[in-house]
């Protein structure tokens, strides 16, 4: 337990982690690298150059600074990221060195603001933060290794089959090279999947959700090619597996995990909203729904550039044929013409409130929306404004996480 004079002193530091946080999770991560360049094997370097990563380490610690007193409270927060850690492989041996490295950064960033009183006030609070995530960790490695078809670690995984699903988006079939059994996985959580990329000096590993539901013989990952953008490089491994990767070839997978899942225990409606490659858990869970025949309505919308860019187009629009408690609704920002001629195409422009209002007969329902982020800040707004309650919203950020609070905006547009 950490003393009350700790706690104080942590409390006393949230102002100046609100203002230095990324400054200090900036240069952490310039002294980690510096001083541990084998963690590069481990780290998103895409998410690195973005400053995504720094982001979304400034927010926990924060929010830690936050509510030292109820650390309970930031419980859900470390299971999130104890899930992603697990999936990386992430392991005790590596939170005192993180620790070391984090207390070094405040130091140089703040200089003498950063007493001694103050550094060991943060030595002991990490201490006892970083053992609520090894216990959360220990637990999960546990859960993985220990099921039916569970693993440690990664497993080899042999392409069965590649199927284009859009311009820009593919499938990628994956069953067992060693012929054993599955494990199973919730709707909506995701693997690691770490390609051998000879020409890269470091290893990449990314997580793609699984997009169809559990039960099934192989694995599924839906995966967008991300070409370069003035604000980011283009993605490494997703353009790997588009051009390189063929049927046959070997990926390996870390078994499934997250947190973001379906609830098949509550009974009321449920609207899955995405954007883009964000319909991938969504799918998962739709197509969970449909195959267990609930009788729960379920309302599908999904916002693509146009019909080119839309992929499982035809496996959703298939559950909605056969379930008469499922609908389906597409809305294209920039259709083209034979777009206009399409039956199943509903709406021109994006996602907004009213059209969402006019889908859904009721704000009484579970809400699951993944997406970029400024579809979700956008979908969260609308929601919000509606008047849904905030447990009955239900997202999940593709990387780091971050935050949809933002400023006061007029228009509920995605």
């Amino acid at each position: 337990m950490l003393s009350q004079q700790t706690i104080d002193i942590i409390k006393s530091t949230v102002p100046v982690l609100e203002t230095h946080g990324t400054a200090i999770t900036g240069r952490f991560y310039e002294l980690l690298f510096t001083n541990y360049p084998e963690l590069l094997h481990i780290f998103n370097h895409a998410n690195q150059k973005q400053g995504r990563q720094r982001e979304a380490l400034a927010n926990a610690v924060y929010a830690a600074a936050l509510h030292i007193d109820n650390l309970p409270a930031i419980l859900p927060v470390v299971k999130q990221i104890g899930h992603k850690h697990r999936s990386l492989g992430i392991r005790p041996e590596h939170y005192p060195i993180v620790g070391q490295t984090l207390l070094r950064a405040i130091k140089e960033v703040l200089g003498d603001a950063a007493t001694e009183d103050i550094l060991q006030a943060w030595a002991n609070a990490y201490g006892v933060i970083a053992g609520a995530f090894i216990q959360v960790e220990q637990e999960l490695y546990e859960q993985a290794a220990g099921q039916t078809g569970g693993w440690e670690g990664y497993r080899s995984f042999r392409v069965e089959r590649k199927v284009k699903e859009s311009e820009v988006i593919t499938s990628f079939y994956l069953i067992p090279e060693d012929g054993g059994p599955l494990a199973h996985f919730e709707p909506g959580q995701y693997v690691s999947v770490k390609p051998k990329m000879p020409e890269e000096a470091y290893t990449h590993i990314r997580q793609y959700s699984l997009s169809d539901a559990p039960g099934k013989p192989y694995y599924r990952i839906t995966v967008k090619r991300e070409e370069a953008a003035p604000d980011r490089p283009a993605g490494k491994v997703s353009v790997f597996l588009h051009e390189e990767v063929r049927e046959g070839d070997i990926l390996k997978l870390t078994a499934p995990a997250g947190d973001f899942v379906l609830d098949r225990k509550d009974p009321r409606p449920v609207v899955l909203i995405s954007g883009g490659v964000g319909l991938t858990p969504l799918v998962s869970m739709l197509n969970t729904l449909a195959e267990e025949a609930t009788d729960r309505p379920v309302t599908f919308m999904h916002s693509a550039v146009n019909g080119q860019m839309h992929a499982l187009k035809e496996e959703v629009t298939a559950n909605a044929e056969r379930q008469p408690n499922i609908s389906a609704y597409f809305c294209y920002d920039k259709p083209s013409a034979l777009d206009r001629e399409n039956p199943l195409f509903h709406k021109e422009g994006r996602i907004d409130l009213a059209w969402i209002r006019s889908l859904v007969p009721s704000r009484d329902a579970v809400f699951y929306f993944c997406g970029p982020v400024p579809f979700m800040k956008a979908v969260n707004r609308a929601l919000t404004e509606w008047g849904v309650r905030r447990e009955d919203i239900r997202y999940e950020f593709f990387g780091p996480a971050g935050s949809l609070e933002e400023e006061k905006e007029t228009a509920s547009r995605i």
